[in-house]
């Protein structure tokens, strides 16, 4: 890959990385109700690709179904996870999501993992518990469960994304839609004052929505793809292991979460263990969404 490549997916994780932070500021600090933050950010997705809807794609409900787990049911896990949890120790936690889609894969696909990716699985379980066993870590559990809960959707829903007939890009207006229309109805039941805290910070919310749908979403996810189409996967999907690194420097430098030894040594230890099971071959799934399980 060339420098511009680099740069782009560099970016892109970055920009990822932004967002579990940004999220944290929108549900933490500006007071946004989580499910009501991942309803507009599904809806505004939709009303972004909304000339992407037609045709209707084959296996609608399968489609929606697993649109709606690595999109608006995973993001919204997060978001409230995100209400107790640091975004450094969440973007740890979710790294859950690469073994365990192999697990769903063994599970569902009859997938066959030797003792390279066994390790891996193992690594990477072993340094998301040290990570999530630092003070802050532990203060932060119920948050915590709820991010690995999001992992889990997301890795579920990715696991079978590899036989649809359609391409990445419809894939999200369509989980955006399948969100949106699940979301609503969710944040009515369950929450309340959705619009107080956008009365109270109008700039500061609409901007978090524009950049977790408009950037995040549609920006980042599309370069993503693009360059999967363009190079070999196991060229670019072990550089999305930047993001974890960078959700922890921008969580320490704009939202001051706590880093400690122990957070930083399980981040090691997780890290290296994805970075195995992203390099083994798989023949069921599709390895682009082993670290980003979530559209």
């Amino acid at each position: 890959m060339g420098l511009g490549t680099v740069a782009v997916l560099v970016l892109c994780n970055v920009v990822w990385a932004l967002n579990v932070v940004v999220s944290k500021i929108a549900v933490g600090d500006l007071g946004m109700p989580p499910l009501a933050y991942a309803f507009g950010r599904s809806l505004l997705v939709t009303l972004f690709l909304l000339p992407l809807l037609r045709p209707v794609p084959r296996q609608l409900w399968k489609v929606l179904a697993i649109g709606i787990a690595i999109s608006g049911g995973s993001f919204a896990l997060l978001s409230v996870g995100l209400r107790d949890a640091s975004p450094s120790a969440s973007g740890i936690v979710s790294l859950s999501g690469a073994p365990l889609t192999v697990l769903f894969a063994i599970l569902f696909l009859g997938e066959r993992v030797r003792w390279k990716r066994a390790l891996g699985i193992a690594l990477t379980f072993l340094g998301v518990i040290v990570a999530v066993s630092s003070p802050a870590g532990v203060e932060s559990a119920d948050g915590l469960w709820l991010v690995f809960l999001s992992a889990v959707v997301g890795a579920l829903g990715a696991v079978f994304i590899k036989p649809l007939e359609i391409s990445s890009i419809r894939l999200q207006v369509w989980a955006g839609l399948g969100s949106t229309v699940l979301l609503a109805p969710l944040s009515l039941a369950t929450e309340s004052n959705q619009w107080a805290p956008i009365a109270a910070h109008p700039a500061e919310l609409i901007g978090c929505l524009l950049f977790a749908s408009l950037l995040v979403s549609v920006g980042a996810h599309t370069a993503y793809y693009q360059m999967l189409q363009r190079h070999e996967t196991n060229e670019v999907v072990p550089l999305t292991l930047l993001t974890p690194l960078f959700t922890i420097a921008l969580g320490a430098w704009l939202t001051g979460d706590p880093i400690g030894a122990r957070l930083l040594i399980g981040a090691g230890i997780a890290i290296t263990g994805v970075s195995v099971i992203v390099l083994r071959p798989s023949t069921t799934f599709a390895k682009r969404y082993l670290v980003r399980s979530r559209l």
